[in-house]
Order: structure tokens, then sequence, then C-alpha cells
């Protein structure tokens, strides 16, 4: 523990005294490529903390990096120099406490900044992990945003970084770049939305931290509302301080530019979950990963401008979970999978038609259990009779022990009329059901 204390200060003074504190710097490069994860429309990236390496979610939409589900971490990544906070976000359950900790040495990449201060959560259920299904350990934006020029890359899904001092715009006539208006460390940009035959202008906040399409607030004075019977009560998603709900529902388009979109996914969130998102009264909501992911996108906030371009997902249709289930990763449960057949000769016969003698043997692995935590009501599977708190065993003969999170939330949202069976584990019973994904409208 002594020499890892040791050379953890070494380094630390080390990279103070070449590189000055306070800001990332690419270490002898110009330029870094970074592969990451593409998770429900989310981007995860390697972290590294103080020498210790974890995965972030990258959320263009938070101003200082964020530290939850460390709880076994603790030692090793060595906090310090903290002091009480409280930091409050998207819910409607108030501030969390948090640890404000300065000096911290973060690597992205041969990114690397050795006076980062950081937010620290200790409250287990400031925990994102369960709803993506692989491990998350905090949350990175505007720190590598301020510092570098960031080209987040969806169809090859990289993250390029750039030193702003060397990096020249290539030309690009299929790009369209944009002004970003920055306030409290947020990026914002211009675009029009089409509702009821009428088109408005809105101010999005670019979030990269976010699953959905679009988020609009609602506003009687600009006139931004759902149509009337066409939108669902649902769970939208989960912040800082608590479960967001509010009404899903479509909108006929949605353009930056002449980018356009067509019968566009959007949430209208509660007003009593969105009260610090609206203290910058220009902002009308936020456009996220599933808008995003369709463009391959350069931001340049020294020069406050963003550049889009359209990749292969660009026409891709816009999807809702049509089953009404929402999973959390919650544990694990023992799986026994069968192995190979093994095929053996009998020694006892030596005519030429050998006898095989087959034998089934079986391993016992701990596989991911994915448990319904939210049910829409009214929707399919409520109907058909699953509840909370159901462990999905199988999905269309499935075992979702060879499934990603992901990957069931796809086959929830398959087209009208598929067809779903599920088996569940429910107080140790396990129990079948099926039925038809229908429109929720």
């Amino acid at each position: 523990m002594l020499k890892r204390i040791i050379l953890f200060l070494f380094f630390s003074t080390f990279y103070a005294y070449i590189f000055g504190q306070g800001s990332f710097n690419l270490v002898n490069t110009n330029k870094d490529k970074i592969k990451f994860e593409l998770i429900n429309n989310l981007v995860v990236i390697p972290v590294e903390v103080n020498g210790v390496k974890l995965s972030f979610l990258l959320d263009s939409g938070v101003s200082k990096p964020i530290l939850f589900n460390i709880i076994n971490l603790s030692d090793s990544l060595q906090i310090n120099n903290v002091e009480t906070v409280y930091l409050r976000g998207l819910g409607s359950e108030g501030a969390i406490e948090a640890l404000r900790s300065k000096k911290n040495i973060l690597k992205i990449g041969k990114a690397i900044n050795v006076n980062q201060e950081v937010y620290v959560v200790f409250d287990e259920s400031i925990n994102f992990a369960p709803r993506l299904g692989v491990p998350i350990h905090g949350i990175i934006g505007y720190d590598i945003f301020k510092d570098l020029i960031v080209e987040l890359n969806y169809s090859s899904k990289t993250l390029k970084l750039y030193d702003p001092a060397k990096y020249k715009y290539r030309n690009c006539k299929k790009c369209r770049t944009f002004d970003l208006t920055l306030s409290q460390n947020k990026p914002y940009i211009d675009a029009v939305i089409e509702i009821d035959s009428i088109e408005k202008p809105v101010k999005l906040l670019i979030d990269s931290g976010g699953s959905d399409a679009l988020w609009l607030f609602e506003d009687e004075e600009k006139d931004i509302k759902p149509i009337d019977s066409q939108f669902f009560e649902d769970y939208l998603g989960k912040g800082l301080s608590g479960s967001v709900y509010g009404k899903r529902s479509k909108i006929a388009s949605f353009s930056l530019q002449d980018f356009k979109f067509k019968n566009v996914n959007v949430a209208f969130p509660d007003s009593s979950s969105i009260t610090i998102a609206r203290k910058f009264k220009d902002r009308s909501g936020s456009i996220s990963g599933e808008l995003l992911k369709r463009f391959n996108i350069i931001f340049d906030y020294g020069h406050e401008k963003v550049t889009f371009r359209k990749n292969h997902h660009f026409n891709e249709p816009f999807h809702y979970n049509k089953s009404g289930i929402v999973l959390e990763q919650h544990g694990i449960r023992i799986v026994r999978e069968s192995n190979d057949n093994s095929i053996f000769k009998n020694p006892a016969e030596n005519n030429d038609l050998t006898k095989a003698i087959f034998q089934a043997s079986f391993r016992y692995s701990l596989k991911p259990a994915f448990t319904v935590v939210e049910l829409r009501k009214g929707s399919p599977a409520e109907k058909a009779g699953l509840m909370i708190d159901d462990v999905i065993l199988s999905v269309n003969n499935k075992n979702t022990a060879s499934l990603k999170m992901h990957e069931i939330i796809n086959i929830f949202s398959d087209e009208d009329g598929k067809m779903i069976r599920i088996r569940v584990d429910r107080n140790g019973f396990e129990l079948n059901f099926e039925f038809k994904l229908e429109s929720p409208f």
C-alpha cells in the first residue's frame, strides 16, 4: 500500500509539472482514438481515475464528473481532499449528498487531467448499471469537451480527441455546422419541431446522456404539448434526484437545418421532475441519443460550434418498447448449461461397427437476473399477467442468460402484432405468459 501511495504522489507531481493543472491535455500526440460501447443509445467509455480503470457514461449534459457505484473501489481510488456538498438533478426527490474531491488524476485514452474535481455519491440507489446491464461507475461531460475537440463517431463507435491548437477542419459538403450556446457549462442548439402542422423554433440541450430521441418541456405560451389523446403515460428514466415519469408521444417532424426527421418519438417529462432543467429559461427540451446516434458529431466548445454529418443510422425508424416492461439487472441467478455431448468408443467392441456412447454433462454458471421493475398500466405485458419483481428467464425460447439487456429491449420494440412468449420466475415458481406487441397509441 505504501509503495502504491508513493507512486501515486510521484506521478501526480510529475504530470502537474509537465502539463499544468485543471485541464485535459493529450500526451505526446495531437490526437487519440478510443473505442466505446453503445448501449441503449448511450456512450460508455473507459476512464482511469487515480490509477483505477472504470467505465463512464459520456454525458454532454453534465458539468462535472460524478462517481457512483464505487463502494468496493473506494480504497484503491484514494478519494482525497473532500468536502460534503448536495447535488440536484432530474427527478422529484430532492438533493442528494455527495463528496467534492479535488486533485484527482483522470485519464481518457492519452488525454490526462492531473487536477480534476469530481463529485462522489455513495448512495447505492444512484446506480445506472442495472438499467444498462453493464458496470457504470460515473458520468463525465463538460471537462473533456471544454479542453479538446471531441469527435463522437456513432457509426464506428469511436471517440476521437484532438488538440484544438493543431486541429484543422476538412472540407465536408455533407456536413452542417451549428452555433452552440453554452450556459452553465452545457451545450444548446437551435432546432425546429412540428406539432399539429405548426412549426416552432426551439433551443435544446445536446444531451448524449439521454437514451430517448427528444424531450420537450410542456409550455402553454409556446404551445408545446402533446396532441390530445395521442400520448401515453410512461416511465421516462432515472436522474440523480429520482425516477422521471411523463408522457410519450410523436411529433410530425424535427429539423436541424436541412436534416429532417418525420414521425419522431418525443417525451414530455412531468414538470416536478425537471425543475432544475428549466433554470435556463430559453430551453425547450433536449436532443438525445436516439437522434444523436444518427450522426457523427464534432464538438468544438472553444469556437462554440458543433458539426453534424449523417451516418448509416440516419433513416432508421423510431420505435417504442411496446411491451410495457422496464427491466433492471438485479443480482445474479444460477444457470445450468449443457456441455457438448461426448462420444466414446466402446472398447468391448472389436468389429468395425463401433458402438458410440453419448454422455451428457452439465456446468453451472452465474448469469445476470433481469427483473421487471416498471410495468406500464394497460400494456400488453400487464394485461397478460406479468408483475413487478418477475425475473425473466426466457423470451421467445431464448434463454436470457445468453442475451444482453439491450437485446431483450430490442425484441420488445419489434413490429406490431409480433408474438412474445415469456417465461418468468415468480417467488420460486416458473410461469409462462404470451402477448402480442401493440402500438401504445
